[in-house]
């Protein structure tokens, strides 16, 4: 097949996230198998106009601020014109609204929605565009086919009027020979980890509280936030204003393997957010034998099993988490238990079973537009 995807941003540009990596290793594999993929994406400082990653030809053009702009005169002038079997719009920030003017089969990825959770991450101008774009969207997607990441994006868009049967399951997942418990022995010391993109709904702040708050019963701990995003600086002061000094590290963006390294050495990983789609940072822990405290939000429930792969707390309850990572860090022999059914867990989760998932789609999509062609 010739697929062609639209994505905000592509696997180099540091502002990325889950929805990226989705991408990525999906595509990858889909293009290794022989089929031609392009990726049409934002641009990023640094990088070239167009280049090929991983057997993906990727075309940049347009700021963050542009793109969604940039992708109907796109796709009009030139990619129309390409002959693509098969169209992937992954709807995860201002929708392109491509079931308007794209002809060929269409489907649409879906990580999460972000309904009133916006306005955590958004003064209310912005945030008011975001919310009415994704209700106008739901309108323009539903009668499409769609490819969700968890359970809880299925519930969502079956809520908007997406029938279920247009919506097939291709989970995030894990890259095993990547993501692994570490050899040796961990560094002594207990460390508390955070990792993904650093936006407002991401509610990292509560995790710095809740830590400020265990430190006065666990002073030896550290915490490391790993990923980057415009949040950041907020975070670096709020940690200075705890007092947290050398206690907190902000690694910002690091690589793969920088931050496999990293995961290796913490002894529980913390997921604080408002929501998610998944939590691909959840399973990544997992493989790396690191238990998960998450909030009991859409998508973290889908990938924290509660009491057996991690923990789930109330969103927002700050002394709660602070309570439960304290009994996490002392309990040695409870925390090794739950290490061990992360890992068997995050087993489940592989990319080339993604991958069959979404050519299952793609088929689907093109079998359905054929059977269309015909009736009219």
């Amino acid at each position: 097949m010739k697929i062609l995807v639209i994505n905000w941003q592509d696997i180099l540009n540091p502002l990325g996230g889950g929805a990226e990596v989705h991408f990525h290793e999906i595509f990858k594999r889909i293009a290794a198998r022989g089929h031609e993929v392009t990726l049409f994406c934002s641009s990023v400082s640094g990088r070239p106009s167009a280049e090929v990653i991983d057997g993906i030809r990727v075309v940049r053009e347009g700021s963050r601020a542009t793109f969604n702009f940039h992708v109907p005169l796109r796709y009009r002038s030139t990619f129309a014109r390409e002959s693509y079997d098969v169209v992937v719009d992954d709807l995860n920030k201002i929708p392109f609204y491509t079931p308007r003017y794209v002809r060929e089969p269409l489907v649409t990825i879906v990580h999460h929605l972000f309904g009133t959770s916006i306005f955590k991450e958004a003064i209310f101008p912005a945030a008011a565009y975001v919310w009415g774009a994704e209700q106008v969207a739901m309108r323009v997607y539903r009668r499409g086919l769609f490819a969700a990441v968890s359970p809880s994006t299925k519930r969502e868009l079956e809520e908007h009027g997406v029938p279920g049967s247009n919506i097939s399951l291709v989970h995030n997942a894990v890259d095993h020979d990547l993501y692994k418990p570490p050899v040796a022995p961990r560094t002594p010391g207990l460390t508390i980890g955070y990792l993904g993109r650093i936006k407002a709904y991401k509610s990292v702040d509560h995790l710095l509280r809740a830590f400020a708050r265990l430190r006065a019963a666990i002073p030896g701990a550290t915490l490391v936030v790993v990923g980057d995003g415009d949040a950041k600086p907020g975070l670096e002061r709020l940690a200075a204003e705890l007092g947290l000094g050398g206690s907190v590290e902000f690694t910002g963006f690091v690589s793969p393997e920088e931050k496999v390294r990293r995961l290796q050495q913490m002894d529980l990983v913390v997921n604080p957010s408002a929501k998610e789609g998944w939590g691909l940072t959840v399973v990544e822990a997992n493989a790396c034998g690191v238990p998960v405290i998450a909030s009991d939000v859409p998508g973290l429930r889908d990938s924290v099993i509660d009491g057996t792969t991690g923990w789930l707390y109330p969103y927002g309850d700050l002394e709660r988490l602070a309570a439960m990572m304290e009994r996490v860090l002392r309990d040695v022999p409870e925390r090794q238990r739950v290490a061990r059914e992360a890992v068997q867990w995050a087993g489940t989760f592989t990319w080339e079973a993604s991958a069959d998932a979404m050519m299952r789609v793609m088929d689907e999509a093109r079998k359905a537009k054929h059977e269309m062609r015909n009736k009219s």
